[in-house]
């Protein structure tokens, strides 16, 4: 069974529109991927049966999809699909011109703590920014800041859950997977057209 939980709150014409997650469970038999470049680098898109699974950013095309088979260790790899290439492209577009929104069927794969955080980073406005106890303070877990620190860094889905809005309570970046120097991009672009 598919269950689906879709943010429902409606997008103006300036900010992401909301992402449906689907829930997924953890008997993946085939994933498909494709490998391709944009302006942060090296791009991978991977899709289940039940969404986009992966969205990662990296240097090096090898390391990524290293990464994506120890994600998924018990899946099928299939690389090179050629019917990513327009998603890949869709996701590129979208980093080098966040106005023009990102819609995707999302495979959201993590705990009920880390799909509420998650959810509360979906609601970050395109161009803005919010602190890791802001995020804490959202989902009524205040005392969580470091648990919301480790649900940014278990996020394996780079802009499509933008963990890249999230910085210090002083407003500094702090880590990103894909790293801070990205993150800085990303954001630059956010604001830099909001």
């Amino acid at each position: 069974m598919n269950a689906k939980a879709t943010n429902t709150r409606p997008a103006t014409a300036t900010e992401t529109a909301p992402l449906s997650m689907a829930v997924a469970a953890s008997d993946d038999t085939k994933i498909c991927f494709a490998i391709g470049e944009c302006s942060l680098g090296a791009i991978l898109v991977a899709v289940s049966g039940r969404g986009v699974c992966a969205i990662s950013l990296g240097d090096n095309p090898d390391t990524l999809a290293r990464d994506l088979q120890e994600r998924f260790p018990d899946a099928e790899l299939i690389g090179g699909d050629s019917n990513l290439e327009q998603l890949i492209a869709k996701v590129a577009s979208f980093i080098e011109a966040p106005a023009l929104g990102l819609d995707l069927p999302l495979d959201v794969r993590g705990t009920v703590f880390q799909q509420r955080v998650w959810q509360a980073l979906q609601e970050i406005r395109a161009g803005s920014t919010a602190s890791y106890t802001d995020i804490a303070r959202r989902i009524d877990a205040p005392k969580s800041v470091r648990a919301v620190a480790r649900a940014c860094a278990a996020n394996t889905l780079a802009v499509a859950i933008p963990c890249h809005r999230v910085v210090r309570n002083d407003g500094t970046l702090s880590g990103y997977r894909w790293g801070v120097e990205r993150k800085r991009a990303l954001l630059e672009r956010e604001m830099g057209v909001y």
